[in-house]
């Protein structure tokens, strides 16, 4: 296991582990875990061997949300305005990278998201939350907005009308109704909860092609900005490039031999 600030790193079996480690402030976000999370998904990047990302968080919460300490010396003209990307991009979002990694991005909710701990889940590409997990977006009760593309994203995933009730409310629910809402794409029981998400991502590392996982989310992030014309003709591009790929003959070749796969990524 290796360590960046204020984030353990580990890979298990293609899976690269990133744990939010400051469990005794509910791993509350500090500048020094903005730096440790960005090296650890660039590291996993890097690492051929990591198919896989699993996001989540040390002791019994994911992220409560931006360290209050550093909330109080934020001066009126003390954050400087994103600048937006091209059409398609995510630009200078501060959580983009989770975006424009070419691996996917599993958010294993085990605790309290609140704020920008929730913001950073959004980015995930999918999100799993234990059963007693409770979540909050909290600005409007800090006095504060909707942050970091908060109101992009957050309507996307459960609608507007749900966006706006727990976005003006800032009010705490759990992960049932996350679930319910589409904000979480499965809840798993307390007990064993990493096992499952473990398991999730295992058939992800082991069963299926990373350079389709890599091709599909980019497909996937880029359609919110494209219309059903553009979707299409990337699709069709895509296809092509992938009929000529090492993945794509190992893809057939496994399942007419009847054996497990050995995707290269190529």
């Amino acid at each position: 296991m290796s360590s960046y600030e204020d984030v353990l790193y580990e890979v298990r079996d293609g899976i690269a582990v990133v744990t939010l480690n400051r469990p005794e402030f509910l791993n509350a976000y500090t500048a020094a875990m903005a730096r440790g999370l960005q090296q650890a998904v660039a590291a996993a990047v890097a690492d051929a061997s990591v198919r896989v990302i699993v996001l989540t968080g040390a002791g019994r919460g994911f992220c409560a949300g931006a360290d209050m300490k550093l909330l109080q010396q934020i001066k009126p003209d003390g954050v400087s305005a994103q600048r937006p990307g091209a059409e398609g991009e995510f630009g200078t979002s501060r959580f983009g990278f989770l975006i424009q990694a070419p691996k996917p991005v599993i958010a294993a909710l085990n605790g309290p998201a609140a704020g920008l701990g929730l913001v950073i889940a959004l980015y995930a590409d999918v999100r799993f939350a234990a059963s007693e997990a409770k979540f909050t977006t909290s600005f409007a009760q800090r006095g504060l907005i909707a942050e970091h593309g908060v109101s992009w994203l957050l309507p996307r995933l459960v609608g507007p009308a749900h966006a706006l009730d727990l976005l003006l409310s800032a009010r705490k629910f759990g992960a049932a109704e996350a679930e319910r809402l589409g904000l979480v794409n499965r809840m798993y029981a307390q007990e064993g909860f990493m096992d499952e998400v473990m398991r999730y991502a295992r058939a992800l590392a082991d069963t299926v092609s990373p350079r389709s996982m890599a091709v599909i989310k980019s497909q996937i992030w880029k359609s919110p900005f494209q219309d059903f014309n553009a979707a299409l003709a990337l699709a069709d591009s895509e296809m092509q490039k992938s009929f000529k790929s090492e993945d794509f003959r190992e893809g057939v070749a496994h399942y007419l031999e009847k054996r497990a796969p050995k995707f290269t990524g190529r």
